[in-house]
């Protein structure tokens, strides 16, 4: 089963890489842009375990390792 985990700062957090991004769009001549927030993917390829223990393996990876849970939120997308 392969999964991916979506990984972005909570709104409210400031950006600063996210902020670089949208100025440097800017003066790329993307005028449409108004924000950008940046975060991370992590594809990840489980064995053989259904969809609910699947599921609660990656919510635990995500808690203790891939997310900094006090600025960041996750989601898992499963397929």
């Amino acid at each position: 089963m392969k999964a991916r985990v979506f990984v972005t700062l909570k709104s409210g957090v400031l950006d600063p890489q996210g902020a670089a991004i949208g100025t440097a769009l800017g003066g790329m001549g993307f005028d449409g842009v108004e924000s950008v927030r940046q975060g991370k993917v992590f594809e990840i390829e489980m064995g053989d375990a259904d969809e609910a223990t699947a599921r609660d393996q990656l919510d635990a990876m995500c808690r203790r390792l891939l997310a900094n849970t006090v600025i960041e939120d996750y989601s898992i997308e499963l397929g």
